[in-house]
């Protein structure tokens, strides 16, 4: 995949179809319009051309009303999710107060048509952009009546009865519900970070945990508790149970960590990042009455989780 980072790294070419949007998690509902595009672009002999953002537009807007900004995905790994499903070229455009004061009319005109070139756009049903919000899909045929260009409406995508979107998302993980937020998703939700040492108490007690570092401010963290998580070490799919928490159990005062017990490997994995993947939440931290009550519940969940790796395969 070719990821463009300035306008004029990319040559015009009237032959392009393209879509816009921050497409944050990449879900399901996004993957109708990304399959739709590959299509588009086969069948029809264009380029094909996906435009996201960064930084995601709340940072710049930073509107107060619509809470704090919790990222399903960063650009990196939004840009992994775009080549993995096969996408040929990714235009990451820089989004600031400029772009932000564009209207849609202008950024149409001035960066669709007169710079990338176009011949179809995309857009999700309720995709919108530009200054106030104002571009929608009225406006869009609108225009490509005056620049010689077609607009394709995408409806959204239901699954289990729900229309997915990255809200609906966000809020199932919110809620613990990460399985439903896995389908959505069409993957596990994930954090990658790099092991970092830690205080080393869980080898004391018999579960050594590598402590991930959150690499990304903006990142959705799942709520406190206990989570069953999987993970790819080595080239080896490994299982294991995450804590994202603050270890009230020893009052560290250290913050929110997220710490990972695997299960059946000893390696040294400080300095690997790693991709920690979300398969199910298991109950929430507690405040032990001390280590062999903590010892005890960590045996529990270690059954659980075990029971729930039989049901995978």
């Amino acid at each position: 995949m070719i990821v463009y980072r300035k306008l004029d790294e990319i040559i015009y070419d009237k032959k392009t179809v393209l879509t816009l949007g921050t497409f944050d998690g990449v879900h399901l509902g996004h993957r109708v319009i990304i399959d739709r595009l590959k299509k588009t672009a086969e069948e029809n002999n264009l380029r094909e051309l996906i435009i996201t953002m960064e930084p995601h537009p709340q940072v710049v807007l930073n509107k107060p009303d619509r809470g704090p900004i919790r990222l399903l995905t960063t650009i990196e790994e939004r840009l992994q999710l775009f080549e993995e499903l096969g996408i040929q070229n990714c235009f990451v455009l820089e989004f600031n107060r400029e772009i932000a004061n564009m209207d849609a009319e202008q950024f149409v005109e001035q960066v669709m048509v007169k710079t990338i070139g176009v011949d179809k756009i995309l857009m999700g049903y309720d995709h919108l952009f530009g200054k106030n919000r104002g571009g929608n899909e009225e406006l869009l045929k609108k225009l490509g009546q005056t620049f010689d260009f077609t607009v394709e409406r995408i409806e959204g995508y239901e699954k289990d009865g729900i229309f997915v979107s990255s809200t609906k998302i966000r809020r199932a993980l919110d809620e613990k519900r990460i399985d439903e937020a896995n389908r959505m998703l069409g993957y596990y939700y994930f954090i990658i970070g790099e092991v970092v040492h830690g205080v080393g108490r869980g080898r004391k007690i018999g579960y050594p945990t590598a402590n991930i570092k959150i690499e990304n401010q903006y990142k959705l963290i799942p709520p406190v508790g206990v989570y069953f998580v999987s993970a790819i070490i080595r080239n080896i799919k490994v299982f294991g149970m995450a804590n994202i928490g603050f270890r009230p159990t020893f009052d560290d005062n250290m913050g929110l960590v997220l710490e990972v017990y695997f299960f059946d490997i000893e390696e040294d994995l400080y300095g690997t990042r790693l991709k920690i993947e979300f398969h199910n939440y298991l109950r929430d931290e507690k405040k032990f009455n001390g280590v062999e009550e903590l010892v005890k519940a960590m045996n529990d969940d270690e059954k659980i989780c075990r029971e729930l790796i039989k049901k995978l395969f």
